[in-house]
């Protein structure tokens, strides 16, 4: 099995959105170890923290509010998805394409079908 690691362009969401200023895209990585644990995928943010989340639970949040834990995820509009993290710290809310989440998805489904060759 491989890992698979995607860059993408989001949107980190703050308070400045909501007075008209929108953020520009910032870079995040996408990761997925299915030998390191087959049912989590990270999201790697521009602070350098990365998140876990379930993989089932960010796909679910594509088509209807989910969360669990530190995560929330849920669909914005018909080609948007946001991703809520909450730490001691305070809250990070990350708006992707929704298309970039389901491509990532689809290709750690098929990593994870891959036969293991050693």
């Amino acid at each position: 099995m491989s890992v698979v690691e995607q860059y993408a362009r989001a949107h980190i969401v703050t308070d400045a959105d909501l007075i008209g200023t929108e953020q520009p895209a910032v870079p995040v990585v996408l990761r997925y170890d299915p030998e390191d644990d087959p049912r989590t995928v990270r999201v790697g943010l521009p602070d350098r923290h990365e998140w876990p989340i379930a993989r089932t639970l960010l796909e679910q949040g594509l088509r209807a509010p989910v969360g669990s834990g530190e995560v929330r995820v849920w669909p914005c509009g018909r080609v948007q998805a946001v991703v809520e993290f909450h730490s001691p710290h305070g809250v990070q809310v990350v708006q992707f394409d929704s298309k970039t989440l389901l491509r990532f998805l689809r290709r750690t489904y098929m990593a994870a079908a891959q036969p293991v060759t050693h």
